[in-house]
């Protein structure tokens, strides 16, 4: 993939996740005071909403850092902004994991489904990143959930119960917690080699659509340069027959009959003409080779004098000089042979 694509993809990518966390942001606050307000369920309400507040705080700080990095890396073709934004961007992912690790220990642990939203982050990752940091960043992911209900199960860190939305603390139980880790685990694994599958499918889609334009390209700049190397020699066989032309218009015109001259005027004519649409040809294709347009006034009444002019001559051509059509007269038909009206 062309460097430029590919920095220019990676930068939406990173507005991209930025855009998502200001959704969660307000997720995180509607939802803590939904469940605890309105559902009853037992929550760590004011570390959720602190988490929601550093939410806020972190990815503003993350608009803003992304913001001066484009700023002052404006080239987009430049390798080093391809891997500054792919440092930002395993950031914002690596910071999300952990903070929403955080957000499961205040809010049941192993006992929140949410735990599940962990497979969003790697289908991201395994869209923007490449295969490897993508299982890496499954990695970590699963790495942060284990150590999670690992040090709850041990009670090295407390674990906040979820009370009104399961029946009793299913932390302690290792069936339970073996079991879901194990689900937890090859769904992630599952969800990255099965996105980065399908990525690297459409990248490579992508590079050959781009390899076959540019190839295009290469060969309308080889027929455009034929067009143009062509439209100068006839463009110089034009000039030496016009010129010739010119010269038994000018002097012999008195030594020639109506008919002879009625040829040269004709063939003058359209030389004329010939030599006015190569000298357009041979601009047109100059234009297309340097990607310049180059912008003229449009002339509306020559076009029209030059429509009438070629369908006179083709007139001519066809001896055709009466516009009136003859037309039979219906009285001039006998009646004998006149249709009946029955």
């Amino acid at each position: 993939m062309e460097p430029a694509a590919q920095n220019i993809r990676l930068i939406k990518g990173a507005y991209w996740l930025i855009k998502l966390r200001w959704l969660a942001t307000a997720a995180v606050g509607i939802g803590t005071y939904f469940s605890s307000n309105v559902l009853d369920i037992t929550l760590q309400d004011w570390a959720l909403y602190s988490i929601a507040v550093l939410l806020l705080l972190y990815n503003t700080a993350v608009l803003l850092l992304l913001k001066h990095f484009t700023k002052s890396n404006r080239d987009v073709s430049d390798f080093r902004q391809d891997a500054g934004v792919k440092k930002i961007i395993n950031f914002q992912i690596s910071a999300d994991l952990l903070i929403l690790t955080v957000l499961l220990h205040f809010s049941g642990g192993i006992e929140n489904p949410l735990a599940f939203y962990f497979i969003f982050h790697m289908i991201i990752a395994s869209i923007l990143l490449s295969v490897v940091e993508s299982y890496l960043q499954a990695t970590f992911a699963v790495s942060l959930f284990g150590l999670l209900i690992l040090l709850e199960y041990l009670h090295i860190i407390p674990h906040y119960c979820l009370q009104g939305f399961v029946v009793r603390c299913l932390y302690r139980d290792g069936l339970y917690v073996l079991g879901t880790y194990f689900v937890f685990t090859t769904a992630l694994y599952l969800a990255v080699y099965m996105t980065s599958y399908i990525a690297t499918m459409l990248r490579q889609a992508e590079q050959a659509y781009r390899e076959a334009n540019v190839l295009l390209r290469e060969k309308d700049r080889i027929k455009d340069e034929y067009v143009l190397r062509v439209t100068h020699d006839i463009k110089g066989h034009l000039a030496a027959i016009q010129s010739c032309l010119d010269v038994v218009t000018n002097e012999l015109v008195g030594s020639l009959n109506e008919k002879q001259a009625g040829f040269i005027n004709r063939a003058h004519s359209r030389t004329r003409k010939l030599t006015n649409f190569v000298r357009t040809l041979l601009k047109l294709t100059q234009m297309r080779l340097s990607d310049k347009l180059v912008m003229d006034f449009f002339s509306l009444k020559d076009t029209i004098d030059n429509a009438v002019t070629a369908v006179e001559t083709k007139a001519e051509d066809k001896l055709i000089t009466d516009r009136k059509s003859t037309r039979l007269n219906s009285s001039h038909i006998p009646l004998s042979r006149m249709p009946s009206s029955a």
